[in-house]
């Protein structure tokens, strides 16, 4: 146990690596969010040249695009004026936009939810449809899923903390909602989310695999789990596995990380582990899984040719979390260097 807690090392792919002439492009962009989130006047001159995207209730307003996938309907500060007037609302609700971004052209990026309008006339007028996050997730396209994401998790936290904690007073938000100060005792809440560790665990030649009664049938994904007050993340990955599979790891390291918004706002830290090939025995706890079982490399790759999820009806098949999921780059990861090794070794 000692050596795993000790520090990770940290690899960052060289897909990450930003190239120099990029850089000022990137400052630009995170000093413009940080003026906004600084300056209430600038945000809400921002707010007038923004895209601004819709939420109803927390659902999303989005369209489909040419190939089947989904994208969140981006709008103008004059689009949203326009219809709020003819739908019998007050235009002051625009002021309740949050900041979610900013697009590559230095345009602010604000959602805003309207769940106070009728929802089926909203999407008549912007020819999208609200749907569940939860439905619409794995079909959003690469930059919407994120920024869905994030936005409802905005939106959320708003909704929810209305009141401090301490005083049971109104808190106020800022212009651009990346805080709340309590108007009675100053107290400055920032938005939360809660960490969560998902784990790729290997004994060498196999992945270690797991599904949960929600999940849709067929689908099995890394194991993972909420981290426990006061845990490192080292401690939190071998508590997760040992209690629901009954293994104990022997090494950890570091992938990426995502954020998750279900079942409100997570932040998922990703790792890769091994176990003992002595020790692989699994005991899986069926009051946390409802299977869990080892993967050889050919299934894996196997399950990654899967690319739809299987529609109602079809024969069980087996298949993994959607391309823009952490669980699906850890598995895809740990099939790459599967390949790379037997290559290596041939």
């Amino acid at each position: 146990m000692a050596s795993l807690l000790r520090p990770l090392r940290i690899f960052f792919p060289a897909r990450c690596c930003v190239p120099t002439r990029f850089y000022s492009g990137f400052v630009s962009r995170m000093r413009f969010l940080n003026s906004l989130k600084e300056c209430d006047e600038a945000c809400v001159a921002a707010l007038q040249n923004a895209h601004i995207f819709l939420f109803h209730r927390l659902v999303p307003l989005l369209q489909q695009t040419g190939r089947g996938n989904l994208s969140p309907v981006f709008l103008t500060y004059s689009d949203v004026q326009s219809v709020l007037q003819k739908l019998g609302s007050d235009e002051s609700l625009l002021k309740e936009s949050i900041l979610v971004g900013c697009s590559d052209q230095n345009q602010a990026q604000f959602c805003l939810d309207v769940g106070e309008l009728d929802q089926a006339a909203v999407a008549e007028e912007f020819k999208g449809c609200f749907m569940d996050l939860r439905k619409a997730f794995f079909l959003l396209n690469g930059s919407g899923a994120p920024l869905v994401a994030k936005a409802q998790a905005l939106l959320r936290w708003h909704q929810i903390n209305r009141f401090c904690g301490a005083t049971g007073q109104p808190t106020q938000r800022n212009q651009a909602g990346s805080q709340r100060v309590c108007s009675s005792s100053s107290i400055i809440y920032y938005p939360k989310m809660s960490p969560v560790v998902i784990v790729l665990v290997s004994d060498g030649k196999r992945c270690l695999l797991g599904r949960q009664s929600s999940f849709p049938r067929g689908m099995y994904s890394a194991l993972a789990g909420f981290c426990d007050m006061g845990e490192t993340l080292e401690e939190a990955l071998c508590r997760e596995v040992a209690e629901e599979v009954g293994v104990e790891l022997q090494s950890i390291s570091y992938s990426s990380s995502q954020h998750w918004p279900f079942p409100h706002s997570s932040f998922m830290l990703g790792c890769h582990a091994t176990v003992s090939p002595a020790h692989t025995q699994l005991n899986v706890d069926l009051s946390e899984l409802e299977d869990a079982r080892w993967f050889t490399v050919e299934e894996i790759s196997s399950g990654l040719q899967v690319k739809t999820t299987p529609r109602r009806g079809d024969p069980p098949s087996f298949w993994l979390p959607p391309k823009h999921t952490l669980a699906n780059r850890l598995i895809t990861e740990w099939r790459d260097r599967q390949r790379n090794s037997k290559d290596s070794m041939g």
